[in-house]
């Protein structure tokens, strides 16, 4: 403990890393649903987000609807754009093979990154609301009432996302086509409506996680990319498939992003981060919450 002058430092950067850990997970969550399903890797998944940062601002600017309130809009209105996106886009080019589906997300988050640029310039942005600034203490550590909020959000939304694959038969339709595509058709499982609905629920979770980060955050068009990043690196530290993992993949991130920031410098955060990545992706592939491959 000689790098921290006492506990209570400590567990403050633990619970500020959980915090942005959350963001991540949420985030990561969307991302490993669509690529276990479809095996697409959906990089514009950060442009998502901060397209509903960008509705949620615009939202409170001009209707003065808390960001809070504004999940209720955010989550149907992406619900809606995910499924219109897999059946206007991925559908038709998924058949090509993953190296298609790669090259139409980049192509689509660089468009929606222009459109984004275009539509509310280049400044940055930022949503305040009446807690921005709140906090509160516990003995010496301060937690921050916005971080808080952002939490909770996303234990709710991880919640029911694993309720639903759990629980109903939609849910299990995903996880059977996630398993063995094939298997599925041939128990009368329709692949591309479960892909839709998947992806829908993917970019719906973009959304939840574009609310979270305009509360902490401020924002630009182009600060997606580098949470596409960090979502892969949690899906990597959590092990695809896994909503949990998804998340706590997320929370592991963000710790170490927090440590490493106040240990080192806040320049090496990042550069620890990828190190991590690449070595949990030699040494375990499978993540670092997932369960080896059985084998043959």
């Amino acid at each position: 403990m000689s790098y921290f002058p006492s506990l209570a430092v400590f567990f403050q950067i633990i619970i500020n890393g959980t915090f942005l850990g959350t963001m991540y997970g949420v985030a990561a969550i969307g991302l490993s649903l669509i690529f276990g399903c479809m095996q697409v890797l959906f990089i514009a998944q950060g442009t998502m987000m901060i397209l509903a940062a960008y509705s949620v601002f615009w939202l409170v600017y001009f209707m003065s609807i808390d960001p809070l309130i504004s999940i209720l809009i955010i989550i149907p209105v992406f619900l809606v754009l995910g499924w219109i996106m897999y059946k206007g886009m991925f559908q038709r080019v998924s058949q090509a093979g993953p190296s298609s589906t790669l090259l139409l997300a980049f192509g689509l988050m660089v468009f929606m990154e222009s459109m984004m640029l275009f539509i509310w310039s280049p400044n940055i942005r930022s949503v305040k609301t009446s807690y921005s600034t709140s906090a509160f203490q516990i003995g010496d550590i301060t937690i921050s009432v916005s971080r808080l909020i952002v939490t909770v959000v996303a234990g709710i939304a991880t919640c029911l996302v694993y309720l639903f694959l759990k629980k109903t038969m939609t849910g299990k339709a995903i996880r059977g086509v996630s398993e063995d595509r094939v298997t599925g058709m041939l128990l009368g499982i329709n692949p591309n409506r479960v892909s839709a609905i998947t992806f829908a629920i993917g970019i719906a979770m973009a959304g939840v996680a574009g609310v979270a980060t305009c509360l902490i955050y401020p924002f630009d068009p182009y600060f997606g990319f580098l949470f596409s990043l960090k979502a892969l690196i949690a899906i990597a530290f959590g092990g695809l498939g896994s909503v949990g993992g998804a998340l706590l993949g997320g929370i592991i991130l963000g710790i170490l992003e927090s440590l490493s920031s106040y240990t080192i410098s806040p320049g090496w955060a990042d550069a620890i981060a990828y190190a991590a990545f690449i070595l949990v992706l030699i040494f375990r592939p499978q993540g670092l919450l997932g369960k080896a491959a059985d084998k043959v």
